[in-house]
């Protein structure tokens, strides 16, 4: 018991020292933190702009900018990636 708490506390004890590690990796930039515009309100744009239907969505970073990237199916069936600022909600790529 003794054995696994204490492998339990070196586990979290190690945790932060890899995030802060992997935060200042050369050339790598945080997401300009703010406000975010909520997914279904892109969501939403995207569907009045391109009729179609959502098929995944993660989030990433462009120019230093935290972005939606919306992989969106059209009504043709074409498959399109969109990228969108997640703070203005503007459709950039």
């Amino acid at each position: 018991m003794k054995r696994l708490l204490l492998i339990a506390a070196l586990l979290l004890g190690a945790a932060p020292v890899t995030t802060a590690a992997a935060a200042q990796e050369p050339g790598r930039e945080a997401p300009q933190a703010g406000p975010q515009v909520p997914l279904a309100s892109v969501l939403k744009k995207i569907a009045q702009q391109h009729p179609g239907k959502q098929l995944n969505t993660t989030m990433g970073q462009s120019g230093g900018r935290a972005v939606y990237l919306v992989q969106w199916q059209l009504a043709n069936g074409q498959i399109v990636v969109f990228t969108v600022d997640a703070q203005t909600g503007q459709i950039v790529g």
